[in-house]
């Protein structure tokens, strides 16, 4: 504080020291001439250097006395002492020491020197001191003041003038900014007196001029009111009420009064008429005050009055002859006075008044801003003056510029009901303006002549524009050029500024000289401005208005403020759009261009924003029209812009070619070169209102067309999400522009220039070629920045590409070239937006899977290219949450690729699949969800694909089962087995099908190896596993591997063989490796769902398998085991059969304990028995080896099974079995036993060719004939007589098939090797087997031996006699000759077969013939029936050994059976007659010795013939008793005729037989050892053979004599027959002697002869009846005979004679025999003799 106290005292005392020397100054200059004013200066020197030695006093104390000198001095008006006293008074004011009353003299003598004109500055100066420093100066002595300094603005001096100007205009801001002093200062004391005030006003006062202020207004406020009042009142050239004094005031300086303040220079001001220089003048005050002090007429009613009464009104009425002129009429007509005519001066400084008025003061003049502004469009009119129009342009863009008031301007007009819309009439006249500058030149220019002054350029040719060169070479100025008419752009004003030009003329009184172009020039600006205000109301001031709005500003209105911004939009749009695309067209500077561009696209961004989709519609189409050439084709185009017919925006098509023609300047070619270089030359894209066919010429780009390709790019990348369904009018643009340079799609969606003009069609100028890479960045760019569109505004985009995108299809489907651009960039929009892939994925790629399905190739090629880029590219995005643990997500993602699987096309399928294996390589690991999709794909083929694409799909499946199967979900693993089993059954590539069985494999195995894994994992999800009927409970593990088993079970059925097969092998090998794994009850649907459905369906198959040939396609060459496809079936029947028989053996333990077990086993034995019986000798075989196996099976699991539960050392057979296993081998008896029935029974009677039936091979019969025993195991407690008979029928019937002749090699043994066939071998183990159950088992199988001989004995007969098939020529195994060459079936070597049952025959006897059964059953009587053919053929039989056989057999079984049949006499009958027969048969065979038989075999074979009569003499004789009499009678005949061997009648029927002499002789022993034996002996030898058995005697009775008589008898009829034959031959031999045998033969008689002589008589006499002794007497003659006859006898022959004739001397007379021995012994004799 005391330093400020100490600054202002020195300050005060260095004014008193100014003034002191001052007042010495004046006092100095008017000592001489005026000594009163010297006086005064002194008295106030005293007063000064008083104050200065007082500092208690101040300077305002002794101000009057002061003033006293120098108001006196002024009044000398002498411009010297005038100066200084002027002087004196300023510093005084300057200190601020003048107060009211000092103030007034100071005025009074200031306004006496202004009336005297002395010092005019001086005077100014001190007056502007006076009030700017204080505010002393208030009420009359400021109007004085003012009217002061009004009144020197019009004298005569210039410099005066200006200066009274400069201080009017000073002076007047002072007395406003008094009144914002005073109201701050009033606001301060008393906050809200103002509104106090406000209530107070009385209007209807205030309308009566007054020159006394309004009482509410404050001393200020009062002063300028009154000054402001009086201002207007001289405008008005009216008289001033406050400013007394003022006798003159211009118009002109009133209106720029009010700018003054605004500006910074002082204005120049030149002196016209009295009348239009005063109203110039108060205009300018006006202006001046308006422009300065808003607030004022804000706050203060009064001045509201003020400016709505009074200068409104004013305003108007200076309006009136502006508006009334019109220049197109003649001045003549329009009747006009001075004072009408538009004054420039007065009109440019009413408008400068109107712009201020609208600005500042809009909110107050609402009403009369709506009628200034309609009088300022109306301005705009053509006929209006030039310059009058550019005026109105200035105010017009000073109004465009600030968007708050175009926002007044609609909410208060606009959208008004009943309103002027006056802000579209101003947008609409700004549009009218522009257009109508573009007319005909003609027109033009006298609008120019009646305007007076406007330059002559227009409508010249542009190359000698203002005698400038305008051309290539020179930088042309910017212009505007349409229609012919050239108008350069001559201004240059900076974004949202108002620059005048002509508002700034105040020193003009002639219209200026405007210049072509400055209209237009103007109107360009404002139009842009408007767009910017419209947008810096919508989006507030911080956005900016270069069309980038920080990248979609947040737009976020209230309801309110939407409803107007919507309002702005509609208001101007149309005026906008015709005149921005004139202008747009008619541009040729490429920065004037770009503002354009950059305007419209702001415009439409803000329509878009407000969803206004015509206004924004209509101004995309307008810039890509803009893009295109000149009445380029595109129709989408034309019909957007019918959208807006309220207004001319379509630039080609509102005019028509007959008007363009009529301007000699418009020629589209030539002004294209003038203004704008082409710089590419392409071809237009096909659209579809081009009719098919059609030739288009080539299409021209400019530099322009790519300039604005360029903005529709920029438009697009920062506007998109307003762009809504103007988003296809883009696109489909940016596609034919794309499509003339000729940029083609490459990977990822972008595009690239052609590498040849081949590819592209188009011409490229070498500027083009370095920019077309820029172009193709920012259309990546854009579709890049769809990742910041919201979700909304990207549908919208999508679905524009995907509308593009169909109309390209359209265009495709008629063979025409289409374009890839949507495809392309459909493309790099899903690439950039998979951060939200759920949002676009859909539509995209339905769409592109649409494109994948076109028929034509490119096309089709490009729809796949997009969608598996996609799907790799959004594989591989880094999505959140991550997409290994989205599910939904990875469904999504891979379903179009899924979907592919649709399409038919083969190379869509082909990049499909490339795709799949690149994701599976790349991203396989993270796809634990989308396996599902990816194995369907994979098994989306069929047999309609190529081989290649057969062959991608499945290296996608190997990689799956390789890699993948750990990772997939458990849900995924039934697909995969259908997957791998698809590709099993596809018909393209065999070897791919038999690698996926392989697979298949793989996947079991993975299945074992991880089923702890699984069992836990796995769910029954019905969704994933087929159902599995009858099985409710089944596990899901179990399920698993049931769809495996079902899959293959379906490959076993494939056409081709070699698939069948590898199904086969793996399927059972897979349920042999882990079938333990199942439960017991899955077991169940693995018999019933996969290996019964399997056979039954192998079974049908089979059996209507072709029997063609196959066609050996190719140089492979195929088995004839296999040349048909019902061989090939055949083939897979025998896999499957076996292998589901093996099933049943391995697993039979697990089987049983199902409960439908014998159901199954009952099932598979009827595939059995109907496999046994094909045709097919593979499958017939293969099924009996099934059942093997199972019989097998059942036998070992029986014997495990028994022996792991007990150590029993019985054996198990003999442990009872279950009710369910007996019918379960009661049912395998039963369908072996109809197997060998059906296939044994013979062909119908009609066939006689074996190759018109079936009959069966030796190796199934074998087969089948070795399952018998193990059959047998099972059922031998139950098998019975009737069972036997049943096996009986099917083992005959196997051994009675013949065999194929060119097999029979192969089966037959040579004829020498004396072995059974397999077959028969097979038969006779079945034998032995029920042999040895017979004779070891229980008693109750004894039943069926009578049964087992039948058998036996049959089979036995073979030997002689082959048993017949039907009717079946068949041939000898031994023959070869060429009456059996139609016989294509050989008969069996039956020799050893029928042997060996004999063997087993003689056997069985000796074991069992004392059974009950044998003996009841008279088998020993069938044995020798048996026997007797091959007795009775001999040597006729096929081989030798047959009869020996047959003979020791009969041996065999007598010496068992004789002793039995005598003890049960009853029972063996029957058995004696048959013996006699086969006794006869062999002994005395019709079948002579083989020509070739040494004398080694004939002694060997007469050993066999002594045998019998050894067991003749031993075994029967010795017991004639007991036997019946007719047989021994037979006997006897036979050792009768067997004891001598004649040779006599050398007939045919004796032929090669030899004489047997031993058996003779054995027989004559016998006859005579039963003949002739003393009775002692006889029974010595017959106690001897029954070990001395008394009993035996009784038995035999009196069969010793019957016996003995018979021999005898039967031995002389021998001898007597034998001697007459020998004496017949000896006679018919003549010399020849006879053969040696018989010579041999007579002697034994002889002998025998003379040995019964020596016998008969060494024996009792009455041993020997008459008859006998009459018998051998009567030989007697014969033996003489035969002495006689015997020429040529040999010694011994002789010998012999002699001696039985001198046996004959005793005999010479007869001894006597009673009567009744010899009635006895004749009958006798005659029953030897047969008599």
């Amino acid at each position: 504080m005391n330093s400020a106290a100490m600054s202002n005292e020195g300050r005060a005392a260095k004014i008193l020291d100014a003034l002191q020397n001052d007042l010495k100054s004046l006092c100095m200059e008017t000592k001489k001439r005026y000594p009163h004013i010297k006086d005064s200066c002194e008295e106030a020197i005293i007063k000064v250097r008083g104050a200065a030695m007082n500092p208690q006093s101040s300077l305002a104390q002794i101000t009057s006395q002061i003033l006293y000198p120098l108001v006196q001095a002024a009044e000398t008006k002498d411009p010297k002492i005038v100066k200084l006293a002027l002087a004196i008074m300023q510093r005084l004011i300057v200190a601020d020491v003048v107060d009211e009353s000092s103030g007034e003299h100071v005025v009074e003598t200031l306004w006496m020197l202004m009336e005297t004109g002395v010092e005019e500055l001086k005077v100014l100066q001190t007056v502007t001191l006076l009030l700017t420093t204080s505010t002393v100066i208030q009420g009359p002595n400021l109007a004085k003041a003012l009217v002061l300094c009004f009144r020197l603005h019009f004298t005569k001096d210039a410099t005066v003038v200006n200066t009274a100007s400069a201080t009017v205009r000073q002076l007047v801001s002072v007395v406003f900014e008094r009144v914002v002093a005073e109201d701050a200062k009033h606001y301060q004391e008393e906050e809200g007196s103002k509104n106090d005030s406000d209530e107070s006003v009385n209007l209807e006062e205030l309308k009566v001029l007054s020159s006394s202020p309004p009482k509410t207004l404050r001393p200020a406020a009062a002063d300028a009111y009154l000054m402001f009042q009086d201002l207007v009142q001289l405008v008005n050239a009216d008289q001033p009420l406050w400013l007394l004094g003022l006798t003159e005031m211009t118009r002109t300086f009133g209106l720029e009064l009010l700018e003054s303040v605004l500006t910074t220079f002082p204005a120049v001001f030149y002196h016209t008429g009295f009348d239009e220089g005063m109203r110039t003048f108060g205009l300018e005050l006006l202006e001046s005050i308006l422009t300065t002090y808003p607030t004022i007429f804000h706050d203060h009613p009064e001045f509201n009055f003020l400016l709505r009464d009074r200068v409104c009104a004013l305003v108007i009425k200076l309006f009136s002859p502006n508006i009334k002129y019109r220049a197109s009429v003649p001045a003549s007509v329009q009747q006009a006075t001075p004072l009408d005519k538009p004054y420039f001066p007065i009109a440019m400084r009413l408008l400068r008044v109107v712009s201020v008025l609208i600005q500042k003061y809009y909110p107050l003049l609402v009403t009369q801003c709506e009628i200034f502004l309609s009088f300022m469009v109306k301005f705009l009119d053509g006929d209006r003056p030039v310059w009058q129009r550019g005026l109105a342009l200035e105010v017009l863009h000073k109004i465009a510029t600030q968007p708050e008031l175009l926002k007044s301007f609609c909410t208060n007009y606009d959208m008004k009901p009943h309103a002027t819309k006056i802000f579209q009439d101003i947008v609409n006249s700004l549009g009218s303006f522009v257009k109508s500058l573009f007319m005909s030149p003609q027109s033009s220019i006298t609008s120019q002549l009646a305007g007076g002054g406007q330059g002559g350029g227009q409508g010249q040719s542009p190359a000698m524009l203002a005698g400038m060169p305008v051309g290539p070479g020179v930088s042309p100025q910017p212009a505007f050029f349409y229609r012919g008419v050239y108008l350069p752009l001559c201004v240059n004003i900076p974004t949202g500024q108002a620059k005048s030009s002509y508002l700034e003329m105040l020193d003009k009184l002639e219209p200026p000289n405007i210049p072509d172009g400055y209209g237009v020039s103007v109107a360009y600006y404002c139009l842009l401005d408007i767009i910017r205000s419209i947008h810096l109301v919508m989006m507030g001031p911080q956005a900016t208005n270069d069309g980038q709005t920080g990248l979609m500003d947040q737009y976020k209105p209230t309801e309110g403020d939407r409803k107007i911004h919507e309002q702005l939009v509609n208001s101007a749009w149309c005026g906008l759009l015709s005149a921005l695309t004139v202008l747009l067209e008619a541009c040729t500077d490429e920065a004037a261009t770009e503002n354009i561009l950059k305007a419209m696209q702001t415009f439409a961004s803000l329509a878009g924003k407000l969803e206004l989709t015509t206004p924004r519609d209509t101004f995309i189409t307008a810039l890509c029209k803009s893009c295109l050439p000149p009445h380029y084709t595109l129709t989408v185009l034309n019909n957007a812009s019918v959208a807006a017919a309220s207004s001319s925006m379509s630039r080609g098509h509102q005019r028509s070619p007959s008007a363009e023609s009529q301007h000699p300047y418009y020629d589209s070619e030539y002004s294209l070169q003038v203004r704008h270089q082409v710089v590419a030359v392409g071809t237009a894209l096909a659209t579809p209102s081009l009719p098919v066919g059609a030739q288009q010429g080539p299409v021209m780009l400019t530099n322009k067309n790519l300039q604005c390709m360029r903005a529709t790019l920029s438009m697009a990348h920062c506007h998109g999400g307003v762009l809504g369904a103007a988003w296809h009018l883009l696109l489909t643009t940016l596609q034919h522009l794309v499509w003339i340079l000729g940029l083609k799609p490459s990977t990822g969606g972008s595009l690239k220039a052609g590498r040849s003009t081949t590819e592209t069609n188009a011409v490229i100028t070498t500027a083009v070629i370095a920019d077309l890479p820029v172009l193709s960045s920012m259309l990546s760019r854009l579709f890049e920045s769809s990742q910041h569109l919201d979700d909304v505004a990207l549908h919208h985009l999508i679905d524009a590409l995907c509308q593009l995108s169909r109309e390209s299809m359209e265009l495709a489907y008629t063979n025409r070239e289409p374009s890839l651009f949507a495809v392309a960039k459909l493309l790099e929009t899903g690439v950039v937006n998979l951060g939200r892939v759920e949002v676009l994925w859909r539509p995209v790629t339905n769409h592109l899977l649409d494109v994948c399905q076109h028929p034509h190739v490119r096309m089709r090629e490009w729809g796949v290219e997009a969608v598996t880029y996609l799907v790799k590219a959004a594989l591989t995005h880094k999505h959140n949450p991550p997409l290994k643990d989205n599910q939904k997500l990875q469904t999504l993602l891979l379903s179009p690729l899924s979907e592919i699987s649709l399409v038919g096309h083969p190379d869509v399928r082909q990049k499909q699949l490339e795709s799949l294996l690149h994701i599976l390589h790349s991203c396989g690991e993270l796809l634990h969800h989308g396996w599902p999709l990816i194995l369907n794909i994979i098994g989306a083929i069929n047999d309609n694909h190529s081989e290649h694409l057969v062959r991608l799909a499945f290296q996608c499946l190997q990689l799956v089962v390789t890699d993948f199967l750990p990772l997939m979900p458990w849900a995924c693993l039934p697909l995969t087995v259908d997957t791998a089993a698809k590709f099993g059954s596809q018909t393209q590539e065999l070897n791919i099908s038999l690698t996926a069985i392989g697979l298949m494999w793989n996947i079991s195995d993975y299945f074992y190896q991880n089923q702890e894994k699984l069992r836990a994992s796995l769910t029954s999800d019905n969704q994933v596993f087929p159902d599995f009927p009858g099985v409710p409970n089944m596990p899901p593990f179990d399920k698993l591997w049931m769809c495996l088993y079902a899959r293959l079970g379906d490959l076993c059925v494939d056409s081709r063989p070699a698939v069948r097969k590898s199904a086969g092998q793996t399927l059972f090998s897979t349920i042999a490796a882990h079938g333990a794994l199942l439960h017991n009850q899955t077991w169940q649907a693995v018999l019933w769902q996969v290996l019964f459905p399997l056979l039954d369906k192998v079974r049908q198959l089979s059996d209507s398998a072709s029997t063609d040939k196959v066609d050996q396609g190719g140089n492979i060459l195929i088995h004839h085991s296999r040349n048909t496809q019902q061989k090939q079936w055949a083939e897979t029947q025998v896999l499957t059969l076996s292998g589901v028989a093996r099933v049943f053996s391995t697993k039979q333990k697990i089987l049983q304990g199902l409960g439908d077990f014998p159901r199954a086993w009952a099932l598979l034995l009827d595939f059995i028995h109907t496999a046994a019986l094909s045709k097919s000798n593979e499958v017939s075989l293969a099924a009996l080896k099934s059942l093997q196996e199972m019989l097998q099976a059942g036998r070992s699991s029986t014997v495990v099974s028994s022996g792991s539960s007990d150590d029993l050392s019985s054996s198990n057979l003999q442990s009872p079995l279950p009710e369910d296993s007996i019918a379960n081998w009661n049912t395998a008896w039963k369908v072996w036993h109809t197997i060998g029935t059906e296939v044994t029974k013979p062909p119908p009677e009609e066939v006689t060719r074996g190759s018109d039936a079936y009959i069966p091979s030796q190796p199934f019969l074998t087969a089948l004939v070795h399952i018998f025993p193990h059959l047998f195991q099972h059922i031998k407690p139950r098998f019975v007589v009737s069972d036997f008979t049943r096996l009986a029928a099917v083992l005959s019937g196997c051994v009675s098939v013949p065999v194929h002749g060119e097999s029979s090699p192969f089966i037959h043994p040579s004829f020498t090797d004396v072995v059974v066939t397999p077959l028969q071998e097979g038969v006779l183990q079945a034998l032995t087997v029920i042999e040895k159950e017979i004779t070891e088992g229980s008693v109750s199988s004894r039943a069926m031996v009578p049964e087992l001989f039948t058998l036996l004995l049959q089979f036995s007969h073979y030997s002689c006699q082959a048993p017949s098939y039907g009717n079946v020529l068949t041939r000898p195994h031994t023959t070869k000759g060429s009456f059996y060459l139609q016989a294509d079936w050989v008969t069996m070597n039956f020799v050893p077969f029928a042997e060996r049952s004999m063997s087993m025959l003689v056997t069985l006897y000796q074991t069992t013939c004392a059974w009950k059964e044998v003996i009841e059953a008279q088998v020993l009587k069938n044995i020798i029936q048996g026997i007797t053919m091959p007795l009775h053929k001999k040597y006729r039989c096929p081989a030798q050994t047959t009869w020996k056989l047959a003979i020791t057999t009969l041996l065999a079984v007598l010496q068992e059976g004789l002793q039995l049949a005598r003890e049960h006499p009853t029972h063996f009958r029957e058995m004696w007659p048959v013996l006699a027969t086969a006794l006869e048969s062999f002994l005395f065979s019709e079948s002579p010795p083989p020509a070739n038989q040494s004398s080694e075999d004939a002694e060997r074979d007469e050993s066999i013939d002594c045998q019998v009569v050894e067991l003749i003499r031993e075994e029967i004789l010795p017991y004639a008793s007991t036997t019946p009499s007719d047989f021994i009678v037979s006997i006897m005949v036979l050792l009768n005729k067997g004891s001598i061997e004649s040779a006599s009648g050398g007939d045919s029927e004796c032929e090669g037989f030899k004489l047997r002499e031993e058996f003779a002789k054995t027989c004559f022993e016998t006859l005579l050892q039963f003949s002739l034996l003393a009775p002692t002996d006889f029974d010595v030898k017959l106690d001897g053979s029954a070990q001395g058995s008394t009993g035996n005697m009784d038995k035999l009775g009196a069969a010793p004599h019957a016996t003995t008589k018979l021999a005898v008898t039967s031995l002389l009829h021998r001898f007597r027959e034998v001697l007459v034959k020998y004496v017949e031959d000896e006679k018919l031999s003549g010399k020849a002697p006879l053969p040696r045998h018989r010579i041999a033969e007579i002697s034994f008689v002889l002998k025998a002869i003379a040995t019964l002589l020596k016998s008969l008589k060494t024996a009792p006499i009455e041993k020997v009846d008459s008859m006998t002794w009459a018998q051998l007497i009567g030989l007697y003659p014969h033996l003489v005979e035969v002495g006689g006859a015997s020429n040529n006898g040999t010694p011994q022959l002789w010998r012999s004679l002699r001696e039985v004739l001198l046996q004959y001397a005793q005999l010479l007379r007869a001894p006597v025999a009673t009567s009744e021995a010899d009635s006895n012994d004749n009958q006798v004799v005659s029953m030897v003799n047969g008599t």
